[in-house]
């Protein structure tokens, strides 16, 4: 299971994160929340993943974030914690 990906992810990727924070409108709270849980180091899935937070669904694979989902959305992969 690898670490999620900090630096040097594809700009093209990163700009699409940024859009959909803006767009989704993701409360600056579930942001620190998931910069905590990124600062914990986790592994996750070679695959499809997702981590629930309380306002947002962070979903990802392998190493990549991939993009963010606001509650109502069934999300694709294997649940993490």
């Amino acid at each position: 299971m690898p670490p999620i990906r900090r630096v040097n992810v594809p700009p093209a990727l990163f700009q699409h994160l940024l859009d959909r924070v803006q767009s989704r409108k993701i409360p600056a709270s579930q942001l620190e929340l998931l910069a905590a849980w990124l600062d914990s180091e986790p592994d996750v899935p070679e695959g499809l993943w997702y981590k629930r937070f309380p306002a947002m669904t962070v979903c990802g694979e392998g190493e990549l974030i991939k993009t963010f989902l606001l509650p109502g959305p069934a999300p694709k992969g294997r649940k993490v914690s």
